[in-house]
């Protein structure tokens, strides 16, 4: 027995022949002649080293190895059948699940989490995974379908769709800054106190020249990764912080924190929603991705 030279097209043809019980019906079937019919018998059984069905000129009958191999055989089939109309109904449908790994904090717990639920609100036959772990993920090992993502991308074979770029401030709140003062430009934080997340030292660019940059190291009296706690701590009059302005919007509006600096800028965060380069990507994965890009925005403004 060869079994390397056995193929699905030759053993689909024998349940064909063995189910229809002639080759001509099974010719008409398969759309083919009964001379390749029988070619394809022939080396199935050449294959296996036994005879699965005996032919004459009138009729044909299989032999019990025939016939243990058809029942065999016609039950696996029907599982590929189910398989393949099961792998096309998820492809071409609306349905099944979608595992996202995004940041955390208000990006995350507000504005994705929103579009989120939005959008299986939409399509109830969709499920969604929403992970804030913050390490970066492999979307491949990690087995994640999408990962929305801040910061500047290392290059790879994924799809990034920019969906804004993030406004940074450097702010405190006025109580802070009566018992204090304003910081002249950023090299004088150094002597201020400050609130820091992951990182330890500020760019800033002037307004004027954006050539024109400054690095400063900064020792944080508060350090949190988070940015709500971190937005909390400069409310309570803690220091100098760096922020998204759309994590604080109601507290500039209502002048519970200011702006630091008139003629120096921190550079714009861009946010990405990133994806596999797949033409074959399931419906529901593209219904999401185009949901997000046409809709991201207005979750940022509400």
């Amino acid at each position: 027995m060869n079994k390397s030279e056995i193929n699905l097209a030759d053993i689909k043809a024998f349940t064909v022949i063995a189910g229809q019980g002639s080759f001509t019906k099974a010719a008409e079937v398969l759309n083919c002649s009964r001379s390749h019919l029988s070619k394809q018998l022939t080396h199935l059984e050449s294959c296996l080293g036994v005879t699965l069905i005996t032919r004459t000129t009138r009729a044909q009958r299989l032999t019990e190895q025939g016939e243990a191999f058809f029942n065999r055989c016609r039950s696996a089939l029907e599982s590929i059948d189910q398989a393949v109309e099961i792998a096309v109904d998820n492809a071409q449908n609306l349905q099944g699940s979608i595992k996202i790994n995004c940041v955390g904090g208000f990006l995350g717990e507000e504005i994705v989490a929103s579009l989120v639920n939005d959008f299986i609100a939409k399509y109830p036959g969709v499920s969604v995974e929403l992970d804030f772990s913050s390490q970066r993920v492999d979307l491949l090992v990690d087995q994640f379908d999408l990962v929305f993502r801040m910061g500047q991308l290392e290059d790879s074979g994924l799809v990034a769709r920019k969906l804004m770029d993030i406004t940074n401030l450097t702010l405190a709140s006025p109580k802070y800054l009566r018992s204090r003062g304003f910081p002249i430009d950023p090299k004088s934080l150094k002597s201020h106190q400050c609130i820091t997340g992951s990182v330890s030292n500020w760019s800033f660019y002037h307004v004027d020249n954006c050539e024109h940059k400054l690095d400063v190291h900064i020792n944080g009296v508060f350090r949190c990764k988070n940015g709500r706690a971190m937005k909390h701590s400069a409310l309570a009059g803690n220091g100098v912080v760096r922020l998204p302005e759309l994590y604080c919007s109601e507290e500039l509006s209502q002048g519970e924190l200011v702006s630091v600096f008139e003629d120096w800028r921190v550079a714009d965060t861009p946010f990405y929603l990133l994806y596999h380069k797949d033409k074959f990507q399931p419906a529901r994965i593209k219904k999401f991705i185009s949901f997000t890009i046409n809709n991201f925005m207005k979750y940022t403004r509400e």
